[in-house]
């Protein structure tokens, strides 16, 4: 075949680089970036035969010209070539086992299909063309009619090797034949579901990179990033090959073992502390439910304390009810209805803010907690404390000295969990309330940007040692919810829950471990000074906005410079603000409505101002989404939140060099100002909230 070059040598002003095609071109190869990296895989192009698409295994895909004038036509087929190469070095010595790589492919390239924007899709819905029919007639569709047809391996130039489907890959074409950004968005509920025009989730997010965005969100969830999101998808393809080598269940229960034993060692813990991984926080609490249910025979009290700056779903989950329409698992329940096997219990919410909507005092708080557990205890019931480690909008409750003063009740009954789902803490946080006793609950999702869903409870040695020893069975409605492989093996309180994996589950947790371990090689000097050199800004900057009010304390700094050492948990990273105009609030709605705005691209509605005023309404930013929060006048509204992310630290010493790493830091507060001036604009055209 002549005139055949390799697609990044191809650019030359043919009628594929007309002024027109040139955007959207853009467009698709950023796109083209969530598709698996593989080495010494060439894409040719054919000028000589423009309608040619050949896969030659192991060494490249050839692709005609034809394909490229319709950049989204060329995505999909490239996206099948490259997952079929993908599989095909998967299988090594295995090189006959083609039916595989045409059924694992195609499995693929139909689920990323379905994730392209409804824009992408208008391209591709009046072309004929073998592989975008079959995707489009997909419901008829199963491994024998693949593997039936003649036409699957002849589209792509090959038709000889075995077709036979063995038995052993089923499991593995079910789980792993995904793309990533889907697998970053499976195995959770309906909220990770993305929109089909900006491809956004309910948090405002995707489950594959978003450079274009600026990105303070954290206290809510974040948008992967592309070292995250490339570390991952190195990860399925390794996965692949184990289970293709070792077998798909040996394969899986390793790389869960691994990912915990890494999540031990980036927080210096005992092996003797065991982790059970959870699709998300308001999970963990459903978890934490169970497992007192079975190791006290005393009638259950929960003392929920920052009730209304915890997860919306938590108190339901703490009764044994459900707290969505559907579970992790993806079993249709209804929610607000108790779960089968769950006792009745009482919950004791205590919220940080009085009717008024004003926060209550540290010795308030107190003194709210220690008569609830003392006056619970007095009943002879077991007291289940939730301790708030970051909330919401940045706050903590009970006081340590409070704490302390607990065990001054006479026999009292009590475990203490402390809810850190913001994961605000550094190790040595981790490490004490361990060595107390306390169970943590925490999130890869929120401090640290994972992907939204992930959560994960750590057990202290003496209270995994006492659930190892109960012999009764978990509540059976949890089969719904969780999976045996999820939770401890030693542990007989779980062999009942269902079989399987949560792979969604996994890989959201390996991204937030790349994360995690890429934030904590910041040598901590630096990183220290960059968190305070953030966040004083950040706290500056919306005290200088007269259209910003924050919603925490002026004493902030005063009260981390009295701190002898300093720590993360010391400090304000979440930055909570009523946004005024007029002087008055904005009610809920319109701050909601902000929020997508900001978000988004509106520079449609500022065509023919200035060219800063069009970018700025063309620049997407997003922040931690709306908490209702009374005024101080008790008129209800809502707060937005700018939040240091581990991100803001860790791509600033992306280049290991000190001087490079403030300009970085310096940078990312250039996009805070412009936040702020976003804020502005929005609020000087009212009719954008209408």
């Amino acid at each position: 075949m002549t005139n055949n070059i390799l697609i990044e040598n191809q650019y030359k002003r043919t009628s594929l680089f007309e002024k027109e095609n040139v955007n959207y071109l853009v467009h698709v190869l950023k796109r083209f970036n969530t598709v698996p990296k593989i080495n010494n895989i060439q894409i040719i192009t054919s000028t000589s035969v423009p309608n040619v698409f050949k896969i030659v295994p192991n060494k490249s895909i050839i692709i005609g010209e034809l394909y490229l004038r319709n950049p989204v036509l060329a995505l999909v087929y490239l996206r099948y070539g490259i997952e079929w190469q993908l599989w095909y070095k998967a299988l090594e010595n295995k090189k006959d086992d083609m039916a595989l790589c045409d059924v694992a492919a195609f499995e693929v390239t139909r689920i990323f299909y379905q994730l392209l924007p409804k824009e992408d899709k208008e391209k591709l819905k009046n072309l004929d063309y073998f592989l975008i029919n079959l995707i489009k007639n997909d419901s008829t569709i199963d491994v024998d009619f693949l593997l039936k047809s003649k036409d699957l391996q002849a589209f792509h130039g090959l038709t000889s090797g075995n077709k036979e489907f063995k038995e052993s890959w089923k499991p593995i074409v079910d789980n792993l034949a995904k793309p990533t950004e889907y697998l970053l968005m499976a195995g959770g509920d309906f909220r990770l579901n993305i929109d089909e025009v900006e491809l956004l989730n309910k948090y405002g997010c995707r489950p594959f990179p978003r450079p274009d965005a600026f990105t303070f969100a954290s206290s809510t969830a974040t948008s992967v990033s592309n070292f995250a999101f490339d570390k991952t998808d190195k990860t399925r393809s390794i996965l692949i090959k184990n289970s293709l080598k070792n077998g798909f269940e040996t394969s899986t229960t390793d790389f869960s073992e691994l990912l915990k034993t890494n999540l031990r060692k980036i927080f210096k813990l005992n092996e003797a502390c065991e982790i059970i991984f959870s699709p998300s926080g308001t999970d963990s609490s459903l978890q934490i439910a169970a497992i007192t249910q079975i190791i006290t025979d005393k009638e259950i009290t929960h003392v929920l304390v920052a009730s209304d700056e915890t997860g919306s779903g938590v108190p339901a989950a703490l009764k044994g009810c459900h707290f969505e329409n559907n579970t992790a698992l993806n079993f249709p329940i209804t929610k607000g209805e108790q779960m089968q096997g769950f006792r009745d219990v009482d919950l004791i919410k205590i919220p940080f803010r009085d009717d008024k909507g004003q926060l209550k005092s540290t010795e308030a708080l107190d003194k709210e907690v220690f008569t609830a557990i003392s006056d619970t205890n007095k009943l002879g019931r077991h007291v289940v404390l939730h301790v708030m480690d970051h909330s919401k909008l940045g706050y903590q409750s009970p006081s340590k000295e409070m704490m302390q003063e607990l065990y001054s009740i006479k026999d009292l009954s009590m475990q203490v969990i402390i809810d850190a789902a913001q994961l605000r803490l550094d190790p040595s946080d981790i490490q004490n309330y361990l060595k107390n006793g306390y169970i943590v609950s925490i999130t890869g999702s929120k401090f640290f940007t994972g992907p939204p869903y992930s959560g994960a409870l750590i057990f202290p040695e003496r209270v995994s040692k006492l659930i190892d020893c109960v012999k009764s069975k978990l509540p059976k409605g949890l089969v719904q919810y969780f999976n045996a492989s999820d939770w401890p093996t030693s542990w007989f309180c779980s062999k009942d829950l269902s079989d399987g994996f949560n792979y969604g589950s996994y890989m959201r947790w390996n991204a937030a471990i790349v994360e995690m371990e890429r934030y904590f090689k910041t040598p901590v000097l630096y990183r220290n000074m960059g968190i305070e050199m953030f966040c004083n800004f950040v706290e500056d900057s919306i005290n200088d906005a007269p259209f910003l009010q924050p919603v925490y304390s002026t004493v902030t700094r005063a009260n981390t410079y009295n701190n002898k050492e300093f720590g993360i948990r010391n400090m304000r990273t979440i930055f909570p603000f009523f946004i005024l105009k007029n002087e008055d609030p904005l009610t809920v709605n319109q701050v909601k409505k902000l929020y997508k705005l900001l978000n988004s691209d509106i520079s449609q509605h500022f065509e023919g101002t200035p060219i800063e005023t069009f970018r700025l309404a063309a620049q997407k930013c997003h922040i931690g989404q709306a908490v209702n929060v009374k005024y101080t006048n008790g008129v209800q509204s809502a707060v937005l939140r700018i939040s240091l992310g581990a991100r803001v630290i860790s791509e600033s010493w992306v280049n290991r060099d000190i001087s490079l790493f403030f300009r970085n830091i310096e940078s990312q507060l250039d996009q805070i100002t412009v936040i702020i001036k976003k804020i502005e604009l929005i609020l000087n055209n009212p009719e954008l909230l209408d």
